[in-house]
């Protein structure tokens, strides 16, 4: 079973980093619908928006994105572990399929590997937020310290 550690020093800095990656997919993601309004969904055309190639579909899929990962950095806590463990995963698995596919028919999200790169690092952002977000008493803090101890 893996180890996360608890209460972490910069789990608030790692938290801020989580919200910033949110918040970024999210402004991608609404400014990508407001320039792609009226376009197909799988548009494969010329749009860019903050230095990113989209279509309806990728920046409606980047907005919910951001705001699930944005909503989980605000909440906090285990449920800020938990869900960001799950999403950073996914992201990068994400970015690696689209990466695959990027030459052929199937970039139907309509990325270039500028946005393989930035999806990327934001994937890794919102990974590191969930390696460091858990939290616990301090009674259970105490105890993985003194089990460190006596282990190391």
């Amino acid at each position: 079973m893996a180890h996360y550690p608890l209460n972490h020093h910069l789990r608030q800095p790692y938290r801020w980093l989580t919200a910033a990656s949110g918040l970024y997919l999210t402004l991608f993601g609404i400014l990508g619908i407001a320039f792609t309004w009226g376009d197909p969904f799988f548009h494969r055309g010329s749009d860019w928006v903050l230095g990113l190639r989209t279509n309806p579909a990728a920046a409606w899929l980047s907005t919910v994105l951001g705001l699930v990962v944005l909503a989980a950095a605000l909440v906090g806590g285990n449920l800020h572990h938990r869900v960001n463990l799950v999403l950073g995963w996914g992201i990068l698995g994400v970015a690696m399929t689209l990466m695959a596919m990027i030459q052929t028919d199937a970039n139907v999200l309509n990325v270039s590997m500028v946005n393989i790169i930035v999806l990327t690092v934001l994937g890794l952002f919102v990974l590191v937020g969930g390696l460091y977000g858990k939290v616990g008493s301090d009674e259970e803090s105490r105890h993985e310290r003194e089990a460190g101890l006596l282990h190391g």
